[in-house]
């Protein structure tokens, strides 16, 4: 058993382990997880603990609900960290938690970071969770189906710990005022800012709060006075991981939606979390041409250059560019038949395989050639009334199909127009040859 878990802990140790729950009612924020209507409230009232994994945010209570959950039905806790621990160390434990079962007592195993694990890790721990060696409990700040192979989520359950609320941060900031017996010397304003710069982490939010119960009473301190005494904590972002594709989906829907203010605070999240600009830019080039295509052809420009301007500034000044275009691309009118128009013209072109074109579209540079007939009745639409002649330019024997349909919207509203009229002049000329 770790000694982070001690019944008694030293008066020395950090606040935050001082305020660790010693009973699951004290663990606040995860009552989705913890009611009595809850499944893992059901397993424990019959003494019945599966393999679980934890997912959830840092300092959200998953080593401190793996150590009450041991506890709770009367197994022996194992605590190792995947970014130390091997498979060699995983077997000494898998050894004492069979001398243990041998003498009737049961071993949960924790694993911190299980995300960390590699596959032969991951799978030296199959056998052991498959024949109840050990009860697994992995802790993990990643989506578990990217990070976790399907052989070992198979045999546990993913439980997900929500990142704690101000209301339950607020909690533990009274327990820790309760504990110092000593109130914060913050202005309510400043108290609030507390919570914020938590980001939902209660560990966190406690380490900053010890510092600030080791400062004198007075003067009591507003926002600004706080942030020089604290420093703000940085969002939690990993550009290879989940948050990186939840964020970028969200500016990327938030740029079709038309919400600029969304854009921009999407932007600046991953710009804070370190993305490299240069992704967003190829996100913002696949954007103007899938999401805006033809109802403003100029976007296509806006984002090559903005990627242009940022390639020759660099990082911070280029970065700016990135938010003109973000603005630009969320400001302009929206298509995407441009992106359906192609899509279903390659459909057709799988459909009708290597159709020949209509031979009076093929050029005749041989006399063989033009002996078969191609070139031969080619109208050339310079010529023709109204610069168009209404020609069929599908393969013969294939109807005529309409892949593209120009919205109502931007520069496709004109569009839209000239295919109308070439549509009406179309059936001009073919009524006219019928005649």
């Amino acid at each position: 058993m770790s000694d982070l878990f001690a019944s008694t802990p030293s008066k020395h140790a950090p606040l935050a382990q001082r305020l660790r729950p010693r009973a699951l009612s004290e663990v606040v924020g995860q009552e989705h997880l913890l009611a009595a209507d809850a499944a893992l409230a059901q397993w424990l009232a019959v003494g019945h603990l599966p393999s679980l994994i934890f997912w959830g945010p840092p300092g959200s209570g998953k080593t401190t609900m793996s150590h009450l959950l041991a506890e709770r039905v009367g197994a022996e806790l194992e605590m190792v960290s995947a970014i130390s621990a091997g498979v060699a160390d995983l077997k000494t434990v898998f050894t004492r938690a069979r001398d243990r079962a041998a003498g009737g007592k049961h071993t949960v195993l924790f694993v911190d970071e299980i995300h960390r694990f590699n596959r032969a890790q991951q799978d030296a721990l199959l056998g052991v969770v498959e024949d109840g060696t050990v009860t697994l409990i992995g802790a993990t700040t990643e989506n578990p189906s990217f990070a976790l192979n399907s052989a070992l989520l198979s045999r546990c359950q993913v439980l997900v710990l929500n990142r704690l609320s101000h209301e339950a941060l607020a909690e533990v900031l009274v327990r820790a005022e309760e504990t110092a017996k000593k109130t914060l010397p913050l202005t309510q304003e400043a108290r609030s800012l507390l919570l914020e710069m938590a980001d939902g982490d209660a560990r966190y939010l406690l380490n900053m709060a010890e510092n600030l119960l080791a400062l004198p009473a007075t003067p009591i301190l507003d926002a600004a006075k706080l942030l020089e005494k604290i420093q703000r904590r940085a969002a939690i972002y990993d550009k290879a991981q989940e948050s990186h594709y939840n964020l970028i989906s969200a500016l990327h829907k938030s740029l079709r939606g038309s919400d600029v203010q969304a854009a921009l605070y999407w932007l600046a999240r991953m710009l804070q979390g370190g993305e490299d600009p240069r992704y967003l830019m190829r996100r913002m080039v696949r954007f103007a041409v899938e999401d805006i295509g033809m109802a403003d052809p100029n976007a296509l420009v806006q984002a090559n250059a903005a990627l242009a301007a940022y390639e020759m500034l660099g990082s911070p000044e280029g970065e700016l560019a990135v938010a003109q275009c973000v603005i630009y691309l969320a400001t302009a009118p929206k298509s995407n038949a441009a992106y359906v128009a192609y899509k279903a013209s390659v459909v057709s072109a799988k459909q009708y395989g290597s159709l020949m074109p209509p031979k009076h579209i093929l050029n005749a540079p041989t006399n063989m050639m033009k002996e078969q007939g191609y070139g031969a009745g080619y109208a050339y639409d310079h010529d023709a009334p109204d610069g168009f002649s209404g020609q069929n330019y599908f393969p013969d024997g294939m109807k005529r199909e309409n892949y593209y349909a120009p919205v109502e919207r931007g520069f496709e509203r004109d569009i839209l127009k000239r295919l109308q009229y070439w549509d009406q002049l179309r059936a001009k000329r073919k009524s006219g040859e019928a005649a």
